[in-house]
């Protein structure tokens, strides 16, 4: 028994290591106090993956310092825990990833291995403004996570604000 759990706390550093979370949070140091807006109980709803196993979305949306990278953290590590695949980057290494596996003739492989993924967290959508090639490639992403897989966003922006980042009303509207 003790090297089973010695195996499985193992792969869960495994997944914890290679989801590329940029410091490792979690609920127990998040101070819910502070955002009173933030729904706690919704949060810890969240953190035991029931909605990951539905294949939903989960949007993180507020003004910045309100700790949308600490509980899209936390959301992460809990999902790494329960024997999920997780990536973490931000939109802006997202779509830097996805320009130079284009240009390289990767691209097919790195959408395969996004695809593998069961949670993709997208952290900072709205932050930087992408090229058009670079939001479309970014929009191919989270469509075709849609209903297969989950996607974790972070935004500083409100929905009516996401056709800055998608350049155009048709694909906000098709991605929302």
């Amino acid at each position: 028994e003790l090297e089973v759990a010695a195996r499985s706390s193992n792969a869960v550093q495994a997944r914890i290591r290679n989801a590329g979370f940029p410091v490792l949070k979690d609920f127990d140091t998040f101070d819910f106090s502070a955002v009173p807006s933030l729904n706690k109980p919704k949060v810890l709803e969240l953190a035991r993956g029931e909605w990951l196993n539905e294949r939903t979305n989960a949007c993180l949306i507020g003004a910045p310092g309100t700790g949308k990278t600490h509980v899209a953290i936390a959301l992460g590590l809990a999902a790494c825990r329960q024997g999920k695949r997780v990536r973490f980057v931000t939109a802006g290494a997202l779509v830097t990833l996805l320009e130079e596996a284009q240009k390289r003739y990767t691209l097919d492989r790195l959408l395969g291995q996004l695809d593998r993924l069961d949670l993709l967290v997208c952290d900072e959508l709205g932050y930087l403004s992408f090229s058009r090639g670079g939001a479309e490639l970014l929009f191919q992403v989270f469509a075709d996570r849609y209903e297969r897989k989950s996607l974790l966003v972070t935004s500083n922006l409100a929905f009516s604000e996401w056709n800055q980042v998608f350049q155009g009303e048709r694909m906000t509207a098709a991605l929302l």
